[in-house]
């Protein structure tokens, strides 16, 4: 169940690697990932039940999540709507997009070639796949985040997170910047999105409800355990940090709580996590006060 568990937070880190992109450096939740997450399953799952092959309908997952990304910073940019409300309307679209897809709410991959079946030939222990899998996802993920960050123009991008006053000033076409952020984000969003599916057996247009928390809370545990790092620790953190909310769902099941309610149970960790640097910045400031008033008293 532990390595099980740990596959998994591999897998749900690309999530959070995807929502890294806009959250934390566009300085804004994007809606459009409880839409591209199931997306990418959806395109996945329907075209290998087709025949074609789970290397190439991972790719058209991805592609299919750019797309619901471009469409989202076009509407936000050209059509001047705001961010949230953009992906809103693409997420609530993308329903319909993904029934069309499948004809059917859910497709199963029962019987139908998975891409950790490459590593059958391995013979490795049970679920030893989906970490290998995860891993090399997450490696290639990160160096390609790494190339395109260090690169004019992904600092351009991150110049326009920063300060888009600034960065409109010295020449930089944020809107262009913002196009191209969602697009990016949405397509590693829906990575995880076609991975999951495969690794679950299935997918579901109902699959993206409440994704978001799960990015955010791998974001927020990586920040906290972890707090100023250099940007490779910071995307080695979310990693991380989607290990331990794995492995906490995992001691959620274990304790024999109804997992009906895991949606709950995964709000409640966020918004503990987000409420422990406010209490570490709380209890800082009471015990200097009380040092202080020692020190006035003697």
């Amino acid at each position: 169940m532990v390595i099980s568990a740990i596959g998994q937070g591999f897998l749900w880190g690309i999530l959070g690697l995807g929502i890294f992109m806009t959250y934390r450096i566009l300085n804004f939740p994007d809606m459009t990932t409880e839409g591209s997450f199931p997306l990418g399953g959806a395109v996945c799952v329907t075209a290998i039940t087709n025949g074609v092959s789970p290397i190439l309908a991972t790719l058209l997952g991805i592609f299919a999540g750019m797309c619901a990304g471009f469409i989202t910073g076009i509407l936000y940019t050209k059509g001047k709507i705001p961010v949230i409300l953009a992906g809103i309307l693409v997420m609530s679209g993308l329903n319909s997009v993904m029934l069309f897809i499948m004809q059917t709410p859910n497709l199963s991959l029962l019987n139908q070639p998975k891409i950790q079946d490459f590593f059958t030939k391995l013979k490795l222990p049970d679920h030893f796949d989906i970490v290998l899998l995860g891993l090399i996802a997450i490696l290639i993920i990160i160096a390609l985040l790494l190339f395109f960050f260090f690169t004019d123009f992904g600092q351009a991008y991150i110049a326009t997170g920063d300060n888009e006053n600034m960065a409109r000033s010295i020449g930089i076409n944020t809107d262009r910047m913002k196009v191209i952020g969602l697009t990016l984000s949405n397509g590693v969003i829906a990575l995880s999105g076609a991975l999951i599916a495969q690794n679950d057996g299935y997918a579901d247009i109902g699959k993206g409800v409440g994704v978001i928390v799960i990015g955010l809370a791998s974001i927020i545990i990586g920040e906290v355990l972890y707090g100023e790092v250099t940007f490779v620790e910071r995307l080695v953190a979310i990693v991380l940090g989607s290990i331990i909310y794995q492995l906490l769902i995992l001691i959620i099941i274990k304790v024999g709580l109804d997992t009906t309610y895991l949606k709950i149970f995964s709000s409640i960790i966020l918004a503990l996590c987000l409420m422990i640097p406010r209490l570490k910045e709380a209890l800082n400031l009471k015990t200097g006060l009380e040092k202080k008033n020692d020190t006035t008293s003697r």
